[in-house]
Order: structure tokens, then C-alpha cells, then sequence
């Protein structure tokens, strides 16, 4: 969900609890379109308050992290550190529901007077920035100079009048009435929730898709409903009662911060729960702050790991796509071979009865004596009874050589799929670039990439997931081939339990037991990390293997990861995790 007005409110609301009455004591810039300040609080705390005005990621809430700052301040870090080290924060606003944010500083002049400032931040895409103004609205500096070269709205320059762009005309919800809301979402032909979003300040689409669900109005129907349909004024009334009850929550600040999982992945958060997404999960949270923080970072991390692993993905699917099309075409080659059995019992039986054949004949009926029914052979006119066998000898030897020559190279092919596919699952559970590097060795080692610098020994940092079960006992998931190998053959034990998704690529699951009977929930729980961590992630069921360490073999030279079991029990287990802990030692 993008930074709107309400979200905004949310963290105003955090910002004054926590920072009003406190003193900036560092101001770093630890990138180009970033801030970090450093605030002992009135209570004898501290806090950090990251403030960003990336065009993509604009940001704005308070995190117990730190970031390296560049070897020697940018100006407009300097400048800020000369005006507000020290300086004292008064007050933390938002003019009415704008994605603006003000933060009131008084500090001492050099001459030892009270002056009074302000570091107003706006949040608004790729227009973001962070404005630093005076008491009587001049901009003293900006982290980002816009001239009148690149917007003819608002020049943000040293020396110019700050003042908000007032580039739609959009009424403040706080301040709205019911005919002021009606005279809004009467006009025009366009979808409800669009019209609310459309002539509102600060309210994002999901928020005004959350506002039509409260109401119990589809999103997606025309505004013109309201004016034509005989139900429509009891539609708006409505509508207009929803839209209030939200403005209510937001004036006195009733937030319930709420980060929205589909598969536990986020999908959307939002300062309250939303009655738009009751079907699926909503993980609460104390500080708006603290689930923005968590939200990006998850967000961020898949982002990485997907651009880090990118060069790596295109390697495997390029790879696993000329795998399937060279498979494909061996089984129909296969295919072709199947009509060898028919040409050798035609060779065998014009051996028998060909004396039977008339000269010039074109085929010859004959008893075949494995079915004892009679069968027609096609002949050549221009050759002996003798000759046609000949000819059907040889057609029977040449495919019964492709087809042993093939039996051999579609299993091999067939292999290879498997371990892509394999590769490819593990580049899907990678969460930290460690994670990739024993993929690319692995890559590295079957031939799909060079190595370069010669034979550079690698070293791996990566370690499995590690979770415990509600009954205490330790779970071990490998995230990759080698680790899979690593798990089942050298940490486990004869008498550990072994898991993985049937006939599917997944990574190995290892219940250390220790000698002791695992119960119920146990075996459950680690068939639902194997169910999580394999292709079938996010599948109603998906049947999972089970057996002893001890009936696990590897062939040799097999392929990482590769294992035979012939004793195994079985079970059908859904792959929600939700309830599992990772481990953590103390």
C-alpha cells in the first residue's frame, strides 16, 4: 500500500508520543535522498527517525537500526547539523490529510537567540522531499532542488516561499459533509471506490476499496447508481456513514497497525484491520513504526535476493527449457520405436511361411503363432520372400538400437530436469545472498557456468533453517542441494526422521529425534516444512514421504541432492507454517 494521508496520520500520531520534547542530537545522511536522526527523547531515551525521499520507496517511522554515513557529510547533512544540533522538537503535524509531515524545531542562534524552524517531509512518490524552511516560510535548503526546468507547479530552491502544490482539487475528508460527499460521488460515470479516492486528499485506493466494503457497495459500480438506481440515496447514505466511521478512527487516532499475509508473503498493511481482506491473514502490531519497518524490509529482502539471483534464474530456466525440449523429442523418438516388436515378427514369420507367396505379390496372410491370429504383412513386389525378412531384420535392429540408445539418454535427460528443477526450487526459498553462493557452486560444478579465476576454493556461510516443534523437538531444512546431502548424510542419524514432498523438487527435512518417539503433532509439522519449502508451496495438500534416515540411500554419483528410499510411510499435509517458531539459541 502506498504512503497515504491516513497511514501518514498513523505515524504522526507515533511521532509526537514518542519525539515531541526531544533533542536532535545526529543528523547523518546515509544516502543521497536520505536522513537518519539521532533524537534523545524528554523521557531520557533515544530514537531514531529515518526519514527517505527516494522517488521509489519514500519512508517516514522510527527503527532501532543504524546505517554507515559517506566518509564526509553531504551539504545539506551539514547544513542541517549547523541549524539543528541540539535543537529541541516542539510540535509534529500534518496539515489535514496531505502526505505531508512537519517536524517544529526551536534552537539557539550563534547570537545565543531562540529561533524557531521547520524540516518538513513529503511523502508523495516520486515528488519526495525533505524541505527545511524558516519561521516566516522560506525555504532555507532542500535535500532535493527542484527549478522551474523541471516542474512549472513549485520551484524548491533557497530563497523561495514554501507553500503546498495544489495540483487537483481534492476536498479534505476530515472536513467533509454528507452533501459535499454527495455532490462528489454523483458526478461523472466512474467506479465508486475511484470517485471517493479521486476527490479525496490522502486516501489511497485500498482505502477507499476498504470504505465500499464496510458499506457493504461493490467498489467497481458506477457512481451513477446513486443518482438512478431507486435504492441508490440508501446505497450513498451508506457509503457516507463508512466513509465517517473511518474519518472518526483517524481523528482520534484509533490505529491498529496490520500487515496483510497471502501465503505468507505480505501483500499489504495498513494502519487498522481490513475488513477486505478477512479471508487471509492480518498480523498486528504495536507501532506503525515497527510494521513499516518489518514490512520493507521483508519487501526489500525478496526484492535483493530476487535481482541478486537474477543472472542465476536465467541460467537455469534456459538450461531447463533445452532440457524439455530435448526430452520431448527423445519420447517421441521413443514413440517411434515402439513398431520394432511388429518388423521383427514380420521377419519371423515370412521366414516360416514365405514359401507361401505368390512372385510379385504386394502382401501375404499369415498365422502369427504368439497370438494365433492372422495378420497381413506388406511386401515389395521387386523382392524375394527371403529379401522382405531381410528388410524387416534390418528395420527391427536399427530401432531396437535407438531405443536402447535412447532408454539410456532420456533417463539421463530426465536427471537433469529433476535437478533444475531442483536448483530452481532452491533459488525460490533463498533469502540471503550466502544462500546463492553454494547455488552458483553448484552451477559452477554441473557445467552451467565457468569458473573463473581458476579453482578458487569457495566458501559457504549459509546454514539450513533451523525451526522446533511445539514439542521441543529440532527441525532442520536444507535450502539448497548441498545442504540437502549435508543434512541427511553426515548430521543426521540412523534413527532421525527424513521428509520430503513426493515426486516433486523440495529441499530435505530432518526431525532429529535423539532416540526418542516422536508424536502426532511432530510428524505433522515437519510434513508442513516439507510441504512449504518444495513446488508445492501454497497447495491445499501435498503428499509428503516419510521414513528413518536409515532407509536413505544415495547411488553413486548421483546428483547433489539425489536419494533412493524403497521403506516409507506417507501422509497428505497442507503447507501453512504459520504456527511453526523458528530456532533461535539463547
Amino acid at each position: 500500500m502506498a504512503f497515504d494521508g491516513i497511514t501518514i496520520a498513523a505515524i504522526v500520531n507515533e511521532l509526537k508520543d514518542a519525539l515531541t520534547g526531544g533533542r536532535i542530537y545526529k543528523i547523518a545522511q546515509p544516502e543521497n535522498d536520505e536522513l537518519l536522526l539521532t533524537i534523545k527523547t524528554a523521557g531520557g531515551g533515544q530514537k531514531r527517525l529515518l526519514i527517505s525521499a527516494s522517488a521509489s520507496l519514500p519512508l517516514l517511522y522510527l527503527t532501532e537500526g543504524n546505517k554507515p554515513s559517506p566518509m564526509t557529510a553531504p551539504g545539506f547533512c551539514m547544513l542541517l547539523r549547523k541549524h539543528l544540533q541540539n535543537g529541541r522538537i516542539t510540535h509534529i503535524s500534518q496539515p489535514g490529510l496531505e502526505r505531508i509531515v512537519h517536524l517544529h524545531i526551536e534552537h539557539l542562534n550563534e547570537m545565543g537567540d531562540l529561533c524557531r524552524k521547520r524540516l518538513v517531509v513529503e511523502l508523495m512518490g516520486k515528488h519526495s522531499n525533505i524541505i527545511f524552511i524558516d519561521e516566516n516560510d522560506n525555504i532555507i535548503d532542500s535535500i532535493k532542488h527542484i527549478s522551474g526546468l523541471i516542474s512549472s507547479v513549485r520551484e524548491v530552491l533557497p530563497g523561495r516561499t514554501y507553500f503546498i502544490p495544489q495540483t487537483q482539487e481534492k476536498e479534505d475528508p476530515l472536513s467533509t459533509d454528507f452533501s459535499s460527499f454527495q455532490k462528489a460521488l454523483t458526478k461523472g460515470h466512474t467506479p465508486v471506490y475511484k470517485g471517493i479516492y479521486s476527490s479525496y486528499i490522502g486516501i489511497s485506493p485500498v482505502m477507499a476499496q476498504e470504505i465500499c466494503c464496510r458499506a457493504k457497495v461493490d467498489g467497481d459500480t458506477s457512481t451513477a447508481f446513486f443518482a438512478e438506481a431507486p435504492n441508490g440515496g440508501e446505497a450513498l447514505s451508506s457509503l457516507y456513514g463508512a466513509f465517517s466511521d473511518m474519518m472518526v478512527q483517524v481523528r482520534e487516532c484509533h490505529f491498529n497497525p496490520v500487515i496483510i499475509y497471502e501465503k505468507d508473503a505480505p501483500v499489504e498493511f495498513a494502519p487498522f484491520p481490513l475488513t477486505l481482506y478477512d479471508s487471509v491473514s492480518q498480523k498486528s502490531y504495536a507501532s506503525i513504526s515497527c510494521l513499516l519497518e518489518q514490512y520493507y524490509a521483508q519487501k526489500s529482502t525478496v526484492t535483493r535476493i530476487r535481482q541478486k539471483s537474477a543472472d542465476l534464474r536465467r541460467i537455469v530456466q534456459t538450461a531447463l527449457e533445452r532440457n524439455i525440449k530435448k526430452y520431448d523429442l527423445q519420447l517421441r523418438q521413443m514413440q517411434d520405436t515402439e513398431k520394432k516388436d511388429k518388423y521383427r515378427i514380420y521377419g519371423e514369420l515370412l521366414n516360416t511361411y514365405g514359401y507361401e507367396a505368390l512372385p510379385g505379390a504386394k502382401s501375404l496372410e499369415a498365422l502369427n503363432y504368439y497370438t494365433n491370429e492372422t495378420i497381413t504383412i506388406p511386401l515389395d513386389p521387386l523382392l524375394s520372400p527371403s529379401e522382405n525378412a531381410k528388410k524387416y531384420f534390418d528395420k527391427y535392429g536399427k530401432l531396437k538400437r535407438t531405443y536402447e540408445a535412447l532408454s539410456s539418454l532420456t533417463t539421463q535427460v530426465k536427471e537433469e530436469i529433476d535437478h533444475l528443477e531442483s536448483i530452481q526450487a532452491a533459488l525460490d526459498i533463498a533469502l540471503l545472498e550466502e544462500d546463492l553462493v553454494q547455488i552458483k557452486e553448484e552451477l559452477i560444478s554441473s557445467g552451467y557456468i565457468r569458473r573463473k579465476g581458476g579453482s578458487k576454493k569457495v566458501k559457504f556461510t549459509s546454514k539450513p533453517f533451523h525451526y522446533l516443534s511445539s514439542d521441543g523437538f529440532h527441525i532442520y531444512v536444507g535450502k539448497n542441494n548441498y545442504q540437502n546431502d549435508e543434512l541427511t548424510f553426515k548430521f543426521a542419524s540412523g534413527g532421525d526422521w527424513w521428509f520430503h514432498a513426493k515426486g516433486i523438487p523440495g529441499s530435505h527435512v530432518i526431525v532429529k529425534a535423539d532416540g526418542a518417539k516422536l508424536p502426532d503433532r511432530t510428524f505433522e509439522e515437519a510434513a508442513k516444512l516439507a510441504a512449504y519449502y518444495s513446488k508445492g508451496r501454497g497447495q491445499d495438500k501435498v503428499e509428503i514421504d516419510y521414513t528413518e534416515k536409515k532407509n536413505v540411500k544415495k547411488p553413486n554419483g548421483s546428483k547433489p541432492g539425489f536419494v533412493v528410499y524403497y521403506t516409507n510411510y506417507s501422509m497428505m499435509i497442507d503447507s501453512d507454517i504459520s504456527q511453526l517458531k523458528t530456532y533461535t539459541s539463547q
